[in-house]
This record gives structure tokens, C-alpha cells and sequence, in this order.
């Protein structure tokens, strides 16, 4: 971790984050998946530490000067696979219906994490200098005049091998797994909102990478904040994380079982980023995240796993998730 970063308790943050929300003054934050610890503060502090960041933006990424060089080593398919067959054990137990499975991958590049910042294309980005970046597709949540909007993804395929995006929509394993996340976060906002809607169900965006384009199934949940959680987006968080996601359903029982099945530790990936303008709260999921640390780069990615998933297809998810994204 950058030791110039003040790092606070995930508990610091949220009671921060509930006085400058309520004083409508703009914050930055950041914090891990195990909702532990995290950073918050102003624009201009984040400024003075180095931290870069672009949230809800459509910004057009500068160009690499030169041709990137990108070489990933994931774990071995063996490896993957003890830990695929955990997960579907545990899931035909009942423990669990979508188990979010990820792991490392070493990759060797010619680019600095604050140059792969710079050329990456996302619509959440952020650089803590020295330490990690992201450059995420996936929205959190949005709150905004007091309604709560959360835009789940589950559901990848690569387009040059599906021309159409009904691949996709149509496939078993995607449905299920994009329909059990549905519920799972509908049901995570009934926490904090009530009436909740499915505003939109099974969109698909086009996500570009240097290695080709992917097809991506989203989907759109809202509802009206309670009058506790009105203007207090640190109760809000404290209720939802770790994010559904990147956990699966249902959460409690999940979390346990990828403690006990993934090896590595996440660290601030599957974390959640996100920015406070004074009117919009706007947050994204930390998907798509390179960490640094003595001189090597490890990407972290994975994937959710239902009864219906292949193992090699899973496998192979994985590794097309490690990409850089222009």
C-alpha cells in the first residue's frame, strides 16, 4: 500500500462520508472488498497525494506513444479447476446459487499503472500512485434527489466470436446467473429504499479492449431512499457491501465460501470507488484492476459461477478479462 496515503477504517470513511454529504461538500473515496479500510477526501486533497481519478466519465483515453507490450501468466487450468469444483460442490450443497471466483494473474508490460490510467478507455477510472489502478465499466450505485439507481453486470462473451449480442442474452448460463444477481441486489436496496423497480433488464453494452471487443449484460434497479438514509451515503454503504456482484447469492454464506476457495488476497479489488459532486453520488465497482508492488503487476479478474457453468469456459473468462481497454 502508497505509505503516503493517510488510510482510514472502513467506519472512518462512511461517518466522513455522511458529514460532507450532508453538507453537500464534494469527497472522493475509495475502499477494499472486506469493507475494512479506505480513503476519503476532498478533490483537492486527493490532488495533493497524487490520486487520479475520472467517475462517470466518457472522457476520449490520450494515445499511447508507443505500441504496449502485454504478456499475462494466469494460474494453471489445473488450479482454476480445484477451485471450480469447490465452488460447485458448495453450490450443490445449497450453500450458495452464484459464487463470484477470481485469482491473479502476473502480467509484464511496458507501461506504468499511471500510463495505463492515461490510454485507458472506462467510464470509472482511478490511480492511487504506486500502489494501484482501475479502469472499471461497472456502476455501483447513483444516488440522486434521493433515488437510488444500481446497474448490475453479470454476463460476458466475446464479440468476435458472437456476432450478435443474443448469444448472450439468450445463453442458459448467462441468464441465470445475470437473473440471480438481479435479485440479489433488488434485494440488497430493499434495505435502504423502498418501492424498488427493475427499471431496465438485460442490456448490453460493447466494452472495447486491445484484444477485442466484448459484449456486456447489464441491467437497471432504482428505488426511493428511506428517510434514515437520506443524505447519508455512509449508512447506505455500511447496508450494501460488499457489493453483490462480485459476491454472489446468497451473500453471507458466498463470502465464507470464496474466503475458503480463493487463495490470494482482493485487497481493494471488487472494492468500491466513487465521488460526491455536491448534488450527484456516483460509485463504481473496482473490476478491471492491476496492482503494483516491487516491481511486478498482478491483474485481478474473475467471474460469477452457477450449477450451469464449464469449467473451461470459466477458465478461459477469466483470463479474457485481463485486458487493457483501448
Amino acid at each position: 500500500m502508497n505509505s503516503a496515503i493517510p488510510w482510514m477504517s472502513f467506519e472512518q470513511v462512511c461517518s466522513t462520508m455522511d458529514e460532507m454529504g450532508k453538507s453537500n461538500n464534494p469527497f472522493l473515496f475509495f475502499v477494499d472488498y472486506k469493507a475494512e479500510s479506505g480513503w476519503i477526501g476532498t478533490p483537492s486533497e486527493a490532488q495533493a497525494l497524487g490520486i487520479k481519478y475520472e467517475i462517470g466519465s466518457n472522457k476520449i483515453a490520450a494515445k499511447s506513444e508507443s505500441k504496449p507490450i502485454f504478456n499475462k501468466t494466469p494460474i494453471s487450468e489445473s488450479s482454476y479447476l480445484d477451485k471450480f469444483n469447490q465452488v460447485q460442490r458448495a453450490i450443490q450443497r445449497g450453500d450458495s446459487f452464484l459464487i463470484n471466483l477470481t485469482a491473479p494473474t502476473q502480467i509484464e508490460t511496458n507501461l506504468s499503472i499511471e500510463e495505463i490510467y492515461l490510454i485507458a478507455q472506462a467510464r470509472y477510472k482511478l490511480l492511487v500512485p504506486e500502489f494501484f489502478t482501475v479502469f472499471s465499466p461497472e456502476c455501483f450505485i447513483q444516488i440522486e434527489e434521493n433515488k437510488i439507481k444500481s446497474f448490475p453486470m453479470k454476463g460476458t462473451l466475446a464479440v468476435a466470436n458472437h456476432s450478435s449480442p443474443d448469444n448472450l442474452i439468450n445463453d442458459v448460463k448467462e441468464q441465470a446467473e445475470h437473473a440471480t444477481i438481479v435479485d440479489l441486489i433488488r434485494n440488497d436496496l430493499s434495505q435502504v429504499a423502498f418501492p424498488i423497480q427493475v427499471e431496465k433488464y438485460k442490456f448490453i453494452d460493447q466494452v472495447k479492449t486491445h484484444e477485442g471487443d466484448l459484449w456486456q449484460m447489464s441491467s437497471l434497479i432504482s428505488g426511493e431512499l428511506l428517510d434514515e438514509y437520506k443524505g447519508h451515503f455512509g449508512k447506505v454503504l455500511t447496508k450494501l457491501l460488499p457489493a453483490g456482484s462480485i459476491s454472489g447469492a446468497p451473500k453471507t454464506s458466498t463470502l465464507k465460501i470464496i474466503n475458503e476457495v480463493e487463495d490470494y488476497t482482493r485487497g481493494f479489488y471488487t472494492g468500491i470507488m466513487g465521488l460526491f459532486d455536491g448534488h450527484l453520488f456516483d460509485s463504481g465497482v473496482m473490476i478491471r484492476y492491476i496492482e503494483t508492488s516491487e516491481n511486478k503487476m498482478t491483474y485481478k479478474s474473475g467471474g460469477g459461477i452457477t450449477v450451469f457453468s464449464d469449467a473451461k469456459k470459466e477458465y478461459q473468462e477469466l483470463i479474457q478479462k485481463v485486458y487493457l481497454p483501448f
